[in-house]
């Protein structure tokens, strides 16, 4: 059993035999806590129900470690918090009693969930993260069953810490709301000025960023890749403290995106130099930018990020030290099953019948990561003018946000151009934005999710039927929660949020 998060934020739990994975889940889908730190009976009793009692509990950091970085940050009440320390944290889960416990470096677990559940043998793996112990950013050498570290950078220098900050810096909440800040990007100008110079500059001198290939007035003197004068774990709210309008936002927004995607060119092409490979493995949380993920095609022909890349998923890769053999990556859908058949003829029809109106869907077992891949979704039409509003309305969301399409495999090049994949982890343009205004941002992307006949044989039935009868081969995808709470897990929750929030949803069919 892998178990991460617990004690710090999203606690998950995984469990593998042989390679297989068989089970996964966060502790937020049963407390209903969004992000909850701490470790649920529910969700141990369901991972012990899908494989047994574990014979091992491997975990994703090195917890002596972490205590002297928070030693170092100042954190003096969490580094001498004895509660905090694993051995003591689990007595209070009977569940696990007498099992051992190993520790794993976070980076490591990072690295390890990535390259082992890839479909490579030989690969460049690249972990950027807020912090894991001490490590804020590393670079691996991968081939066969080896994992070699070959690069580390260490506290506070962190693109990470520097991304969160900024999101705390524009009111949103940091370690949660990153997404957001993501989405605001597209609305913004990043070389907008302000006395006198672009904010892009503004981020460079007020933190003292540097880095090799940045901008020109900026060179190494360190050895490391990037460079920061602040230390970022403290926050940024300071900042431009008179930009305080949505536009500012929006343009303050769209520089930290900026200044990030020059960093993460710059660390791509870093990598590469330490080991060359044509694969490359991307992880840690940054790994969620799906809009700076879509450069990665300039430096590799090939990308693995594993569907849950944050602190969530190390549970996975925490488990890989004891395996006679590789991570079989199968499936996304790991976690609670709602048993039953999908019910695609319901949905279908409703679909049609109902074109101006959204749906859930709650099926199968349920997908681990933060993002909904068709059963744990609410789904419309995305070709409504007002859909985009509706759906944002039920999920209480900032009305500037547009949703994911899922669209069949075999016609997304019709319909968008530039990266795509299975788990909504790029961003393509799409060639035809007006027809489509509920899955498009305003620079006319969309974070495009396909579907094959193997990975979900029934979402692809319910696209395929949806095309023949309306011509359209997409529908709007987005997770059926509401913002701030978690993905819905069981058949109650499915109930509760169709009662609560007046949206029908489907479940599976007995």
């Amino acid at each position: 059993m892998g178990i991460s998060g617990a004690i710090n934020h999203d606690a998950a739990v995984a469990t593998v035999h042989e390679g297989e994975i068989l089970f996964a889940s966060h502790s937020e889908r049963y407390s209903k806590k969004k992000n909850d730190p701490d470790l649920h009976h529910a969700l141990i009793k369901d991972a012990i129900r899908y494989s047994g009692t574990p014979d091992i509990i491997a975990w994703y950091e090195k917890p002596v470690l972490k205590k002297l970085r928070q030693l170092r940050a100042g954190q003096f009440d969490l580094a001498f918090d004895r509660q905090e320390l694993p051995k003591n944290y689990l007595k209070d889960y009977p569940e696990l009693k007498n099992i051992p416990v190993k520790y794993q470096s976070h980076h490591y677990t990072h690295a390890a969930s990535g390259y082992f559940s890839s479909p490579f043998d030989d690969a460049v793996v690249v972990v950027i993260d807020s912090i894991g112990e001490f490590e804020t950013l590393s670079f691996w050498r991968a081939k066969g069953k080896d994992l070699q570290r070959v690069y580390s950078q260490a506290y506070p220098h962190s693109i990470g810490l520097f991304y969160s900050a900024m999101t705390a810096r524009l009111g949103l909440k940091p370690q949660e709301d990153e997404y957001i800040l993501m989405g605001m990007a597209a609305y913004g100008d990043p070389h907008r000025k302000h006395q006198g110079k672009e904010l892009i500059q503004h981020i460079y001198d007020t933190f003292g960023i540097r880095h090799e290939n940045g901008l020109a007035t900026y060179t190494m003197q360190s050895s490391n890749v990037i460079h920061f004068a602040e230390n970022l774990h403290r926050g940024c709210r300071w900042f431009l403290p008179e930009l305080t309008t949505e536009q500012d936002h929006f343009d303050l927004a769209a520089a930290t995106q900026h200044v990030y995607e020059l960093i993460l060119r710059e660390l791509l092409w870093k990598a590469k130099q330490y080991y060359f490979s044509d694969n490359v493995v991307l992880m840690g949380g940054c790994a969620l930018n799906c809009s700076a993920n879509s450069l990665i095609k300039e430096y590799y022909k090939n990308i693995w990020i594993m569907p849950n890349p944050g602190d969530s998923g190390s549970c996975i890769g925490a488990t890989q030290k004891y395996m006679k053999q590789r991570i079989e990556w199968k499936t996304p859908y790991l976690g609670h099953d709602i048993p039953g058949e999908y019910p695609t003829e319901a949905i279908l029809n409703n679909l049609i019948k109902y074109p101006d109106s959204v749906f859930g869907i709650a099926s199968g077992r349920a997908e681990f990561g933060p993002r909904a891949l068709g059963n744990r979704t609410l789904t419309a039409d995305p070709r409504g003018d007002t859909i985009k509003d509706k759906v944002n309305e039920i999920k209480k969301r900032q009305k500037f946000r547009p949703f994911a399409p899922m669209i069949l495999e075999e016609d997304v090049d019709e319909y968008f151009d530039g990266p795509t994949g299975p788990y909504m982890q790029f961003v393509a343009k799409c060639k035809h934005p007006k027809e489509f205004p509920a899955i498009v941002h305003k620079d006319g992307t969309s974070r495009v999710q396909t579907v094959n006949k193997q990975q979900h044989p029934d979402l692809h039935d319910l696209l395929t039927r949806f095309k023949d009868k309306t011509g359209c081969p997409m529908l709007l995808n987005t997770s059926l929660n509401i913002k701030g709470m978690p993905i819905v897990n069981d058949g109650q929750d499915a109930f509760n949020f169709s009662k609560y929030y007046q949206t029908l949803v489907f479940t599976s069919l007995k």
